[in-house]
């Protein structure tokens, strides 16, 4: 069984590079330069592509939280304009759609509503991506599979049952399942890694994983479990303001990840058992043979 997608010209799955993303989410801050920071980060890091969150706060913020008032670097607000303060719209988009596509970078967003969808569809992403928080939403759910392009579904907070009956309304040839757990940051014992294994059992596409845990051991151990992408949140900096920044990961942690990511795909070898030239002096040395 081949489980591949095509991202693009990228083919993500078993037996290709893994496929990793970096997660801006809102760490931006509604800053377009910041955003743009982030991006060059990720990519001087060796990320294949990276992610954005896209709302019509409206649509995606329940009315009873609307009014309510919060303490942010724009003052005293609702969360409603808060939450209009941590959107880009056409015009930025269009300025980190020129600058990834300067850098050679894949981006791709996280749509909460299906306006927010068809003003990403519109960018032509490689694939759009589902949040856990929206995996039981069959409505948007059966609207992003309209848009033809490869899905990445996670799967915090769910069940079983609750992700098989996401899993049922797309196509397999054209999805990836992500294992998750919504916690920010998520603590070791709920990581739960084993749960990649269970998926790669039950579905045949290809399996992620995307982390929210403190430390990058987690990451790079999901690849040797059988993760063909991983996402980590990243940040330029873990004390910025904002609910996802402690979970991040800054610069010089990403490029670390990358690192481990591409010394554990070297070290997983083929599972065939080979006597490598490097151990030919050891064999002749010290080799013994009786009968």
């Amino acid at each position: 069984m081949t489980r591949e997608i095509k991202f693009g010209d990228r083919l993500v799955g078993d037996g290709h590079p893994t496929y990793i993303i970096a997660e801006i989410g809102i760490n931006h801050n509604g800053s377009v330069q910041v955003a743009k920071d982030l991006i060059q980060a990720a990519h001087e890091a060796g990320v294949d592509a990276v992610k954005f969150q896209k709302r019509t706060p409206e649509l995606c913020v329940p009315d009873h939280q609307k009014n309510q008032m919060r303490d942010t670097p724009w003052g005293y607000i609702s969360y409603l304009d808060y939450r209009h303060q941590v959107e880009f719209e056409q015009e930025e988009y269009q300025e980190i759609d020129a600058y990834c596509r300067s850098l050679g970078v894949d981006w791709l967003a996280s749509s909460w509503d299906i306006p927010s969808l068809a003003f990403i569809d519109a960018f032509n992403p490689p694939a759009h991506k589902i949040p856990s928080a929206l995996l039981t939403d069959h409505t948007l759910l059966r609207a992003i599979k309209d848009t033809g392009r490869p899905v990445i579904l996670s799967t915090g907070m769910s069940t079983m049952q609750e992700i098989e009956e996401a899993v049922a309304i797309f196509d397999l040839d054209k999805l990836i399942i992500c294992h998750t757990t919504s916690s920010y940051p998520c603590p070791p014992e709920e990581l739960n890694l084993k749960m990649i294994s269970t998926l790669k059992e039950k579905f045949s596409c290809p399996i992620g994983y995307s982390g929210h845990e403190v430390g990058l051991v987690p990451s790079a151990l999901a690849v040797a479990m059988g993760a063909s992408l991983v996402e980590r949140h990243v940040t330029l900096d873990r004390a910025m303001w904002g609910s996802d920044q402690a979970a991040s990961v800054e610069p010089h942690g990403i490029r670390t990840l990358v690192k481990y990511i591409r010394v554990t795909e070297k070290a997983l070898g083929d599972g065939e058992k080979h006597v490598y030239d490097s151990e030919q002096s050891s064999l002749q040395k010290l080799r013994r043979y009786s009968v």
